[in-house]
């Protein structure tokens, strides 16, 4: 099939590899010359594992294409695809203004039937405003299709190849079905193709990301409560999880949720409910308590050492959001260190992809390392915010020679009580008792 896809940022380009590496031939759209001119080199704008190697074979093999100009994208395909940002304004609401003007503009240039396919995440309603928009710019017959993505960074190639479910918002039976048949190739171990209107698969993908917010905010509430009450989370979080109405997913808990879609889709949830003339409670609690857990890891620092932070130097392992990816976007590590340095502390960092992205967001405030042990030399203590692969297992003994003190701050639970308390490490996490030398247990 004959596809294009308008916007090559996260979702767009792995949406536009992942369909051609089943076939189809694909061209990517982008207003940035800069970006096309690197991606038409193999050169791709994030880190996204599998990715650039994806790219660049379905590059070479003539299937995937990179462009600035819209007309002729518009020409060459049959379903064009709309991946183009919808970033939040200040009342939480998703600026539409990419969307409305890439639908707009392929209306003015369609000489025929296309299928138009929102795939950013929109709010409730998109659907039928492109539709209204386009009918005043084109007498060309067309449908538009809601078609959310469900893709997380880290994974995504994994998610789109091999889908738990693909959702298709449409009324027009012809449109579904160049729908199915363009997924096709990625249906064959039984994923679940739902078919409904366009308004319930917008809301799908906000009722999606609110549900795994809402049980990340819920966790870590009750981690704040068992370290008041003397109970340890990770036990808890074990017997909560083995309930099979409840599952072991998504109850870690943590320094908070951020990256592109937590945030920004509960928020405009929220501000699509508001609209409505509800009032959405239990949404706006789950990104108070979020906001409120990005800063806990700072408390427990500045608590520990009863305020006195200025001229300490501070080491931290994992900048972005999450593990297996360089995006900076609403990371928790971000209200860490600005806490820190407000304080008039100084950090030393170091993260395995996210270091240019960081300096993006936190310029030369701080210092960046190479390697994991160089950030902790005679650092007063380590704080661990992101929780990448390689932190799991560390040559404990060179951090405790490396450190000035033996003291960790973990804000993703990665190391056992017990085996800090043998290494004589003081040891605060999240929702579990503190680990200090010579302490009573």
């Amino acid at each position: 099939m004959k596809v294009a896809v308008v916007g090559t940022g996260y979702v767009g380009l792995v949406a536009g590899t992942c369909f051609a590496d089943s076939g189809n031939d694909v061209i990517c759209v982008d207003n940035d010359a800069k970006k096309v001119r690197a991606l038409r080199s193999g050169r791709i704008p994030i880190y996204e594992p599998g990715l650039q190697e994806l790219v660049q074979r379905n590059s070479h093999g003539g299937r995937l294409h990179f462009t600035t100009d819209l007309a002729e994208a518009v020409k060459k395909s049959e379903i064009i695809f709309l991946a183009v940002g919808t970033p939040p304004k200040k009342d939480g609401s998703a600026d539409l203004s990419a969307v409305f003007g890439v639908a707009e503009g392929i209306a003015r240039l369609m000489d025929g039937y296309r299928i138009i396919v929102t795939k950013s995440t929109v709010p409730v309603g998109t659907a039928d405003e492109v539709r209204a928009r386009m009918k005043r710019v084109t007498k060309q017959p067309f449908d538009v299709v809601s078609n959310p993505e469900f893709m997380k960074e880290g994974a995504a190639l994994d998610d789109f190849l091999k889908p738990e479910r693909v959702i298709v918002g449409t009324e027009s039976g012809r449109a579904a079905e160049q729908m199915r048949e363009l997924y096709a190739p990625f249906m064959r171990t039984g994923a679940a193709f739902l078919v409904m209107d366009n308004r319930s698969a917008e809301m799908s993908k906000y009722a999606s990301n609110a549900m795994l917010a809402a049980r990340i905010s819920f966790m870590n509430e009750v981690a704040n409560i068992c370290e008041r009450v003397g109970a340890d989370v990770q036990q808890v979080r074990r017997a909560v999880g083995l309930d099979s109405r409840i599952g072991p997913r998504f109850l870690f808990p943590g320094v908070g949720y951020g990256g592109s879609c937590f945030p920004k889709d509960v928020q405009a949830l929220g501000a699509t409910a508001r609209a409505a003339g509800y009032t959405p409670r239990m949404i706006d609690s789950i990104e108070a308590v979020n906001e409120a857990q990005k800063r806990v890891l700072f408390e427990k620092v500045e608590a520990y050492y009863q305020g006195k932070l200025k001229g300490r130097m501070f080491a931290v392992w994992g900048l972005a959001f999450k593990p297996q990816t360089d995006d900076m976007r609403e990371a928790p590590s971000i209200v860490v260190i600005n806490a820190l340095l407000k304080a008039g502390a100084r950090v030393r960092a170091y993260d395995p992809v996210a270091m240019h992205t960081a300096r993006g967001v936190l310029g030369d405030r701080i210092t960046y390392s190479r390697t994991p042990y160089a950030v902790l030399k005679d650092a007063d203590a380590l704080i661990l915010i992101t929780e990448w692969n390689e932190f799991r297992n560390p040559d404990f003994e060179r951090m405790a020679r490396l450190l000035k003190a033996r003291v960790i701050f973990d804000g993703r639970n990665q190391y056992e009580l017990e085996e800090m308390r043998e290494r004589g490490f003081t040891y605060l996490s999240i929702g579990r008792p503190a680990v200090v030398p010579g302490a009573a247990r």
